[in-house]
């Protein structure tokens, strides 16, 4: 079964059902999809505005990557129910741990917008970083879930120390946004 390319009733209607997948690995996929979405946005929004000119490459490069961490997380979305049926724990694992390492790389991409983006999407900045923060929150859980099954401890280790380091920077970042667009829009 192929979400991507199908409804968000469809995916909506099979995630309420009482089907083994899609689940939460999935739905976290799709959370950090919308806040990556929201993101190019932003860009989109911004780009050709002369008021933002002097950012232009680096909001094109922005975009770029936005846009790509979009269509990997629509990937997953689908990849997130292929492991799950396919019963194998390393393939239940690798998803959700990618699914948090995109988070990462995507949350990274907001505090640039709060200066170099449309300030009258401003808001929409802050609920991406909201998103990505619960996308890897959630991907997380299933993470450690699988990491339980995982017979290789040293590999257990070393993921979950990198996944604590990422959370840190996750926190910090949305709650930095929080704080800079609350300023913002309370002038």
């Amino acid at each position: 079964m192929s979400y991507k390319d199908g409804t968000l009733k469809k995916y909506l209607d099979d995630l309420a059902a009482k089907l083994p997948a899609p689940g939460g690995g999935s739905a976290s996929a799709l959370t950090a999809g919308l806040g990556t979405s929201l993101i190019s946005m932003v860009v989109n929004f911004t780009l050709g505005k002369p008021k933002y000119a002097k950012y232009e490459n680096e909001l094109k490069k922005i975009l770029e990557k936005s846009e790509k961490l979009r269509e990997e997380f629509l990937n997953l979305v689908d990849l997130d129910v292929v492991a799950y049926k396919s019963k194998n724990i390393r393939d239940a694992l690798d998803v959700p741990f990618m699914v948090c390492r995109l988070c990462f790389e995507g949350i990274k991409l907001c505090p640039v917008l709060i200066t170099k983006g449309n300030v009258n999407l401003i808001t929409d900045v802050a609920v991406a970083a909201i998103l990505l923060e619960s996308s890897f929150v959630s991907a997380y859980f299933n993470v450690e879930i699988n990491l339980k099954s995982l017979v290789d401890k040293k590999l257990t280790k070393v993921i979950k120390k990198e996944l604590v380091q990422k959370e840190k920077v996750i926190k910090r970042i949305r709650l930095e946004m929080e704080e800079k667009v609350g300023k913002i829009i309370r002038r």
